[in-house]
């Protein structure tokens, strides 16, 4: 018997798997961007747990997709674990082996696991890519130089200003 004014607590158990089940069903219906998207707010946001398991369900989906596997490397390398991210790091590579972000993130794994000798490799590997990638743009037809970029075409011209020959002297 219960004392007046006293309801019956009930177990919500049943509610919090139906939340469950919802949240489920709704990663479900989410594109692989969408899913991407969210576990990068929760990167964000330092909830590396979170990040990881939802990564890993983007690339169950979709294995190639590469900004999800560079970001698993990197959420693991938040959470200190240096060999997952360098294994990950390697996954990544594999999809896109000229990428400069790739061995970017891998030259920082290995120099916090300690191995500076492999860290280097990848820190000249990633300045090797970025100098292709500036090659590839200067050769590229149509290419635009620095001092010819979009937003060169809004500046003002400016119009030449004419001073009068002698200022001081009144006009009669």
């Amino acid at each position: 018997m219960q004392p007046p004014g006293k309801r019956k607590r009930t177990i919500a158990a049943p509610r919090r798997l139906r939340c469950k089940a919802n949240v489920l069903a709704l990663r479900q219906r989410m594109t692989p961007q969408e899913q991407y998207d969210d576990a990068m707010f929760d990167f964000s946001r330092g909830e590396f747990d979170s990040a990881i398991a939802k990564l890993k369900a983007v690339l169950a989906v979709d294995p190639a997709y590469f900004d999800a596997q560079l970001a698993l490397g990197m959420a693991h390398y938040r959470k200190g674990e240096y060999a997952t991210a360098i294994a990950e790091g390697h996954k990544a590579e594999k999809l896109r082996p000229k990428e400069q972000l790739v061995h970017t993130n891998l030259s920082l794994f290995y120099m916090k696991s300690g191995d500076k000798v492999t860290a280097e490799k990848h820190g000249l590997q990633a300045k090797i890519e970025s100098w292709r990638e500036d090659a590839a743009k200067a050769k590229s037809p149509g290419a635009k130089t620095e001092g010819d970029s979009e937003l060169a075409i809004s500046k003002p011209t400016l119009q030449p200003v004419k001073f009068p020959s002698q200022p001081w002297k009144k006009k009669s």
